[in-house]
């Protein structure tokens, strides 16, 4: 087999920037077994790399992914269930920010993983659907209740009792996607905004992740992290002096479980 046409999951880092990529160009970029087995792994090593301040999602070429490959469905009894979804919760729960990048199918498994990442970005032309109704398979509560989040509960019953799909128009208007891009226009908006959130204060981002995914119990924990930071001071010196500051907070590791049980 052509190394090309394997099914994995690729990886770059470069400028506090992580690039994950769904591969498997036979299959519009469809997640097999071991591509959800090996998700996980993946994004603990990333958040312990030092360098890493962002994660992007994205699909190899013109598809995001396509959902589940077929053939994983057939592991035994909810098996193929459990991986996606211990897939997509450590996506969820990574410490930094995700931005998902997505041109054309996300699909099934697809759209999990992208309502995962706490942002999502769109080229025009671009399909959502989610497609348990079509399978016979009940959508996990965890996705559930993250699709309602998301995009409140009509749309997000019209998307899992039909699986038809919607354009960028309607999943931008519903809260699905945050921003949609024209034609050609999406890595460079990517790749900016990436930066934009490289630039930014992980102490900030990491309680606000935190907080907006519900947790309640941490109050305290990230006062007490501001307070020992200096980040306050440096973004204060560093407006007034017409500079970028140079923050300098990192996440730990106990600061890393980022959603509510």
């Amino acid at each position: 087999m052509d190394p090309r046409e394997q099914a994995r999951l690729e990886h770059t880092v470069s400028d506090g920037v992580a690039g994950v990529v769904i591969s498997n160009p036979a299959k519009r970029n469809a997640m097999t077994a071991d591509m959800w087995r090996s998700l996980p792994g993946l994004l603990e090593r990333l958040a312990a790399d030092p360098a890493v301040r962002v994660l992007v999602l994205t699909g190899a070429g013109d598809t995001f992914c396509a959902g589940a490959d077929i053939g994983s469905l057939r592991e035994p009894g909810s098996r193929a269930q459990e991986l996606a979804v211990r897939a997509e919760e450590a996506l969820a729960a990574f410490p930094r920010p995700t931005l998902a990048a997505v041109r054309g199918y996300c699909v099934g498994g697809g759209s999990q993983l992208a309502a995962a990442c706490d942002l999502r970005f769109a080229e025009e032309g671009a399909s959502f659907g989610v497609t348990p109704a079509k399978l016979g398979i009940v959508y996990p509560s965890s996705s559930t209740r993250r699709l309602v989040s998301l995009v409140g509960p009509a749309t997000a019953k019209f998307l899992l009792f039909s699986g038809e799909l919607i354009g960028t128009e309607r999943a931008l208007r519903t809260g699905l996607v945050d921003e949609v891009l024209p034609a050609g226009g999406l890595d460079a908006r990517v790749r900016s905004f990436a930066q934009v959130l490289a630039s930014g204060s992980q102490l900030t981002q990491a309680a606000a992740k935190e907080f907006a995914d519900g947790r309640e119990d941490r109050d305290a924990y990230w006062s007490e992290q501001a307070r020992g930071s200096g980040d306050t001071a440096e973004g204060v010196a560093a407006f007034l002096e017409r500079r970028t500051p140079l923050f300098t907070w990192t996440t730990e590791p106990a600061a890393t479980t980022a959603t509510a049980g």
